[in-house]
């Protein structure tokens, strides 16, 4: 990331396990930021592998307000071209083996969901990828599938007769999660090439998809750059209160490890009940 100063790796442990590797801490355009390699370096963990609620937990735990993600992704739509990017503002979960939520273990809790992007995130975003020169677009739906396999054809227009934009496999569950660490979370969605629904598609070799790919690296961190300087120093949005009226478990009947290993996101509100009882 050029512009990034000060920069050291942290290892965390967390109570859902390790993160997909260390954290890289510094500072870009005079803000403290984080950033994780998702399938960790040297791209070695799937998927379905991927320990989401570590990655997660992990930078609420270094103090993390506001994530970026930036993923590769198909697109559904001509419209979406590859070197595009795509800022969703909806997901549709295809996927079947992942947990996607801290809680249970005694503790029921149930964050809104209707919106799962931080629309002040997003909308930074998408004024910095003008910035950039990039094309940005704001809103469409990501859907998200279980993978390591590519869509069938047959799969590929049905998600298509659905009206969704783009596909992925990563970017349901780091939402939904960020959601309920009342993280704010919103998605760069790099387009490589089209899903195998375009007629096309079985034109495009591995070596585009790479020289795609590492062109939309080069413009992610332009874009991610100019996205962070632009960042209002306060949270305006509700993401920050997201579990406010989630908790539905008595208190009283919380298990005590269960408390313990929440603390992180259970303890503001808890704590407040406790010392007014």
């Amino acid at each position: 990331m050029p512009g990034l100063s000060d920069v050291k790796e942290t290892k965390l442990e967390t109570p859902f396990g390790l993160p997909s590797d260390a954290y890289i801490l510094g500072m870009l355009e005079g803000r403290k930021v984080a950033f994780l390699a998702r399938h960790g370096r040297g791209h070695r963990i799937l998927p379905t592998e991927l320990n989401f609620r570590a990655n997660i937990y992990g930078m609420k735990q270094l103090g993390v307000e506001r994530i970026i993600s930036v993923s590769a992704v198909g697109s559904l739509k001509e419209e979406h071209q590859p070197m595009d990017f795509v800022i969703p503002d909806q997901f549709v979960d295809r996927t079947r083996q992942r947990v996607s939520t801290f809680f249970g273990e005694g503790v029921v809790a149930h964050v809104a969901l209707a919106d799962p992007v931080c629309g002040e995130v997003a909308k930074t975003a998408v004024e910095a990828c003008r910035k950039a020169g990039v094309t940005g677009k704001n809103g469409g739906t990501y859907i998200c599938i279980e993978g390591p396999q590519f869509s069938t054809r047959a799969e590929s227009n049905l998600y298509r007769s659905w009206g969704m934009d783009v596909i992925g496999m990563t970017n349901l569950q780091e939402a939904k999660l960020a959601r309920e660490a009342e993280v704010c979370y919103a998605t760069l969605a790099m387009v490589t090439d089209y899903d195998c629904w375009h007629p096309g598609h079985d034109e495009v070799t591995v070596e585009m998809v790479v020289s795609y790919l590492k062109k939309n690296a080069e413009n992610a961190c332009t874009v991610v750059r100019h996205t962070v300087a632009a960042m209002p120093k306060t949270r305006s949005c509700k993401c920050g209160s997201a579990l406010e009226y989630a908790i539905l478990t008595d208190r009283s009947k919380i298990p005590r490890e269960t408390r313990r290993k929440l603390s992180l996101l259970l303890d503001k509100y808890l704590k407040t009940q406790e010392a007014g009882a």
